[in-house]
């Protein structure tokens, strides 16, 4: 699944043209590497968002296309 599209779906980020723009601006880093909006992720990955109050850094349990707003939060596990 594309990062943009994870994002989403996983509502760390409200829209995927957010998440590609945020892509764009290199402000998304999985397992330490900037990557781009296309980027194909992978259960296990360390993926590390930047916003303007600090960096969210998680991992990924699952890749699904769609889910349920209370299912989103087990898509990632937050890494400390």
């Amino acid at each position: 699944m594309r990062i943009d599209k994870f994002l989403k779906v996983s509502r760390i980020l409200k829209r995927r043209t957010v998440a590609r723009e945020a892509a764009d601006a290199g402000k998304i880093f999985v397992n330490g590497r900037e990557v781009k909006p296309s980027y194909r992720l992978k259960v296990g990955d360390v993926v590390e968002v930047a916003f303007v109050s600090g960096v969210l850094k998680f991992r990924v349990a699952a890749l699904k296309e769609t889910v349920k707003k209370d299912e989103a939060a087990s898509l990632y596990e937050v890494i400390a």
